[in-house]
């Protein structure tokens, strides 16, 4: 049996019902590409591994939670592409989105990643916002056409094999935040590049449940935490003063604009602020 172009990777935890989404628009495509769908339990979770099972999607299972960079390296060990796609468990791909990526891939024979525009989509609107700030969900846009970035989100990731060959496999010490980013660093380091593909866009959704300025905000706070605790290890944390004063602006925005996404806002800094007094985090 001939190999496969492309393995998409979906690494999920206790999140059936945003699965289902997202394999309902990745499982046409996969097909329609001759691709193969993998999807990695991080941890026992039976309604997970049942939404797999009804989209066709290879399992692969942990039998208890070891991190998504584990599960991402898993999902490499499975996949018998040349090229892994890694996506997260709350997007959904729209049509066009894979057979856009591979179309870049092989035209771009001197790129070993790629990634691609990922949208916020908040269902049910989510908080009132200014329009002056990020939306309070991962999202990436470098403009309409492609070109080289910096840095790419694991929710929207394609590597080549042979760039695992020569980097090595993701840091599963690492948690939350940098997680896919030190993995990066190394390829740049090799002498890599990401390729930016402007039309393999998907969206990053929240439900209407998941998008109430509480649940936004909790989720701030654990990714401000976590981007603190990133860098400390790049070695780039702002000192204490500098992050109060982006706590400070953060308030004040919401005074200011009465902008119910700045308390997002302020709830990510406030993680910030709690990793750097913790012990260890002002090193």
């Amino acid at each position: 049996m001939p190999s496969p172009l492309a393995t998409i990777v979906v690494p999920t935890r206790d999140r059936a019902d945003y699965l289902d989404v997202a394999l309902a628009s990745l499982a046409p495509q996969a097909a329609a590409a001759g691709a193969e769908l993998v999807v990695v339990l991080d941890g026992p979770d039976p309604a997970s591994a049942a939404v797999a099972e009804r989209h066709g999607a290879q399992l692969v299972a942990f039998e208890r939670p070891r991190g998504l960079n584990a599960a991402r390296n898993a999902g490499f060990d499975a996949a018998r592409g040349d090229l892994v796609v890694y996506v997260d468990d709350d997007v959904e791909a729209p049509h066009g989105w894979l057979s856009a990526l591979l179309a870049a891939v092989a035209a771009t024979p001197e790129r070993d990643v790629f990634t691609g525009p990922i949208r916020a989509r908040l269902e049910g609107g989510g908080p009132r916002a200014c329009g002056r700030d990020e939306p309070p969900v991962t999202a990436f846009d470098a403009g309409p056409a492609d070109r080289d970035v910096p840095l790419a989100w694991g929710a929207n990731l394609a590597i080549r094999r042979s760039a695992f060959e020569t980097v090595g496999r993701f840091d599963e010490t690492i948690h939350n935040g940098g997680d896919e980013e030190e993995w990066e660093e190394r390829h740049r380091a090799a002498g890599g590049r990401i390729r930016y593909v402007a039309a393999a866009a998907l969206d990053h959704r929240r439900t209407a449940a998941d998008a109430t300025l509480r649940k936004l905000a909790r989720a701030a706070h654990h990714r401000g935490r976590a981007g603190r605790r990133n860098d400390v290890r790049k070695g780039v944390a702002p000192s204490l003063a500098r992050e109060l004063r982006t706590f400070a602006g953060c308030c004040w925005h919401v005074v200011r604009r009465r902008c119910l996404n700045g308390i997002v806002m302020a709830a990510h800094s406030a993680g910030r602020l709690r990793a750097t007094v913790e012990r260890g985090e002002q090193r």
